[in-house]
């Protein structure tokens, strides 16, 4: 099914995110006594990490690989957030908090061989392996735009297929009203999950969570790649979820387990701080964060460290459009 190119998403970038807004959301951690600990790197990557964003040598890296995709002929007006910034900004508690800590700690990450079990309310559950990922649909190119909760954002060419065929593929009975994802549980790979305050004091392995219409809708993508290549460990290798209406905490990474389930799932960011992240984490710019404002947010592109750039966000990131009416008679300040 085509995507929609939305209307509003003629935006000009320039950059950086405001760390402010980031370290904000850490305070909470930091009154839990979570937060602290120096990064864990080895000495290889560190002497390669500069300016904030991390280079090395092609011997000391995590090895991605070129996909066969159809390229997204809709959305090519979109300024992509350059990759070095992509693949050296990022949120993944599993392999540290601090922003440049999971590509400095994930880079001797194994991800074949790698299972992926689809179970629970349906008729044909499966267990895909490594190479199942990358060949069992057709891969396509979506350009989306990621809004975070900490009020960045990026623009990023995904690769994969959507959710939709993977759900068909096991036939979800009619008690299936929601779908459980989880992040693989390895402490010996993912150091954030073995020492508690490294990543972030969060109790593992990291779960999501959708309602099953919001899985089925077109939008909804098991991502296996960015720009053309299956994704780095601090992505989500090999195989994550991509929600680009919803904050990016819910694009779950590293996913080896998707159930079908009768009630709502508990979910990581909900059982940890309620009030501040709820089920549902639609883009809501009329809807703020108890901390900050989510009004706008500073899109990260190809601009200078300093550079900043503040767009106003837009409701469901600008997917309206498309899922809006997936929400008809609920108040979305309530269901956040």
């Amino acid at each position: 099914m085509l995507i929609k190119t939305p209307k509003n998403f003629s935006l000009k970038d320039s950059d950086v995110t405001d760390e402010s807004i980031y370290r904000e959301r850490r305070s909470l951690l930091k009154q839990m006594g979570f937060l602290g600990a120096g990064a864990l790197m080895s000495s290889a990557i560190a002497k390669n990490a500069s300016a904030g964003f991390f280079s090395a040598d092609a011997d000391t890296v995590f090895q991605t690989t070129g996909l066969d995709y159809s390229k997204d002929t809709l959305n090519q007006g979109l300024l992509k957030t350059p990759e070095q910034k992509v693949i050296t900004h990022n949120n993944f508690y599993e392999f540290g908090s601090k922003k440049n800590q999971p590509v400095e700690l994930a880079q001797s990450f194994k991800v074949d061989p790698w299972q992926l079990k689809i179970s629970g309310e349906c008729d044909n559950p499966i267990t895909l392996d490594h190479d199942d990922l990358t060949r069992l649909f057709p891969l396509e190119e979506r350009i989306y735009r990621l809004r975070c909760v900490e009020a960045w954002s990026m623009v990023i060419p995904w690769i994969g297929f959507p959710l939709a065929s993977l759900l068909k593929k096991v036939a979800p009975n009619s008690r299936a009203k929601y779908v459980a994802f989880e992040t693989l549980y390895d402490p010996k790979q993912m150091p954030g999950q073995e020492n508690r305050r490294l990543g972030g004091g969060i109790k593992y392995p990291y779960v999501e969570g959708l309602r099953i219409d919001e899985a089925m809708n077109p939008l909804t993508l098991m991502s296996v790649g960015l720009y053309g290549k299956t994704l780095p460990p601090q992505n989500g290798a090999p195989i994550r979820l991509v929600v680009p209406w919803k904050y990016g905490f819910k694009s779950i990474k590293s996913i080896v387990g998707i159930k079908l389930l009768e009630q709502q799932p508990p979910t990581t960011w909900k059982k940890l701080a309620p009030r501040e992240y709820g089920f549902y984490a639609n883009v809501n710019p009329n809807h703020d964060h108890p901390r900050w404002s989510q009004a706008s947010e500073r899109r990260i592109s190809s601009g200078g460290l300093f550079a900043r750039n503040r767009i106003a966000t837009l409701p469901f990131n600008g997917y309206g459009e498309e899922v809006a009416d997936l929400y008809q008679g609920m108040n979305l300040s309530k269901h956040y």
